[in-house]
């Protein structure tokens, strides 16, 4: 009787054994599809952000903080071009609250005062300018230039509103 036990418990635990080995089998192979779609989703993800930071490489071409030699005429002044762009930025959107409109932009306001959004630095000399005035807006070219008397000159070069 005492073998017939031993062999029950025996088969028992070679049944337990194979029953664990083949559920371990199948969340392994689980796993390893799931890594492999993983590996499948960050092999496209990379791809996408090497091509996203290829196009953002381009945009900021005509940028003064990727243009080494407006960066490097800005510190012959004895400026830093970060510091610049603050001091310059400032002062465009500060003269926003101009009564009257922005006295940059030569257009006036159909539907308020014309006021600068958003700016671009393109390099040491010029900016691009968005305006609007709430429903209708239009673009600038803005040239900026350190003056003998220590100030910033801006200079409006070339404009255009948009008719919609």
């Amino acid at each position: 009787m005492r073998s017939k036990i031993f062999m029950y418990l025996f088969f028992f635990a070679v049944l337990f054994i194979l029953f664990q080995y083949m559920n371990q089998k199948s969340i392994f192979e689980s796993q390893q599809k799931d890594i492999d779609q993983l590996r499948q989703q960050n092999t496209a993800l990379q791809q996408q952000m090497d091509s996203l930071t290829d196009q953002l490489a381009e945009a900021n071409y005509f940028s003064l903080m990727s243009n080494d030699n407006a960066m490097s005429y800005l510190e012959g002044l004895g400026f830093e071009a970060a510091d610049v762009q603050q001091l310059v930025a400032e002062s465009l959107y500060e003269q926003n609250v101009t009564p009257g409109g922005h006295p940059l932009i030569p257009y006036e306001g159909l539907d308020g005062d014309l006021r600068i959004n958003k700016i671009k630095f393109l390099n040491h000399r010029w900016i691009q300018a968005d305006f609007t005035d709430g429903r209708y807006w239009g673009e600038m070219i803005i040239e900026y230039f350190y003056t003998a008397d220590n100030q910033w000159d801006l200079t409006p070069v070339s404009w255009l509103m948009y008719t919609n």
